[in-house]
């Protein structure tokens, strides 16, 4: 497959500016200010607390294999998620190729979901920081391959200036020196961006290259209870799924499926 990662992170530049001819920046950051009080649950913290550290993805669809759950409800599905025991929640908000909006955190947020939410999409302007702030988002995905040492470093910031955690998305040996920021949460993409090969070896190799008192989180190719055993026992607290419950016809009883087998 051809890397389609500087084709996603093209496209988002486009659809950023886009974004901001209909809500100016200025419009956006008075809508933010006027929720600042309110604080966001903590990622993090809800990780570290919890006996299976999962965080239930809610992703309808891929760039490598399509709509894996087009008619999943963002009403339905997150809530259920929290009901059966997640830790935290994935929202996917990137619609051309993941088929999310920010929407869709705003409903879950609106049906009762009290936990933790990972705005996830690809970060390249802070603008889309007050997106994930306005809809409720709890913590942001900042990933290293779309991003220079230093727009990472800013952006960061910006997150915690408005209340966002950040978990820090790492795949390959040379971006570990992103960590030197000491975001709040450190992930593993065992999925390669680029060619979407997927190799959860890669948590493994690259866990022990992490800070030590980092929150470490695995993320993509997990299905297997025993594997998270043995990544938790690798000093992951964190295990990001979203394919291997969305794909099944009730995802939070297959949620609540793989948490007993943990």
């Amino acid at each position: 497959m051809k890397d389609i990662l500087q084709e996603i992170v093209a496209h988002k530049r486009v659809e950023v500016e886009q974004f901001k001819q209909v809500v100016p920046p200025s419009q956006l950051h008075r809508q933010v200010e006027v929720i600042l009080d309110f604080s966001a649950p903590s990622i993090s913290k809800a990780l570290c607390e919890s006996d299976s550290g999962i965080i239930a993805e809610f992703k309808r669809k891929s760039p490598s294999k399509g709509w894996i759950k087009e008619e999943g409800k963002a009403e339905e599905i997150p809530l259920s998620y929290q009901q059966h025991g997640a830790a935290a929640l994935s929202i996917l908000t990137d619609e051309h190729y993941f088929g999310g909006c920010d929407e869709f955190i705003r409903i879950a947020r609106y049906q009762g979901v009290k936990i933790p939410i990972l705005y996830k999409n690809f970060v390249i302007d802070e603008y889309q920081l007050f997106q994930a702030r306005l809809c409720g988002a709890s913590a942001v995905l900042l990933i290293a391959a779309c991003l220079t040492k230093a727009d990472c470093r800013s952006l960061q910031q910006t997150a915690h200036e408005l209340g966002l955690e950040v978990l820090l998305e790492m795949h390959a040996q040379e971006e570990l020196e992103y960590a030197e920021q000491e975001p709040d949460l450190c992930g593993i993409n065992n999925r390669h961006l680029g060619s979407f090969v997927t190799d959860v070896e890669t948590s493994f190799r690259l866990a022990e290259y992490l800070p030590k008192e980092a929150v470490k989180v695995s993320e993509s190719g997990l299905s297997d209870p025993l594997i998270v055993k043995q990544l938790r026992s690798a000093g992951f607290r964190g295990f990001l799924m979203g394919e291997h419950f969305m794909k099944s016809t009730h995802p939070g009883e297959a949620l609540q499926a793989f948490i007993q087998q943990l």
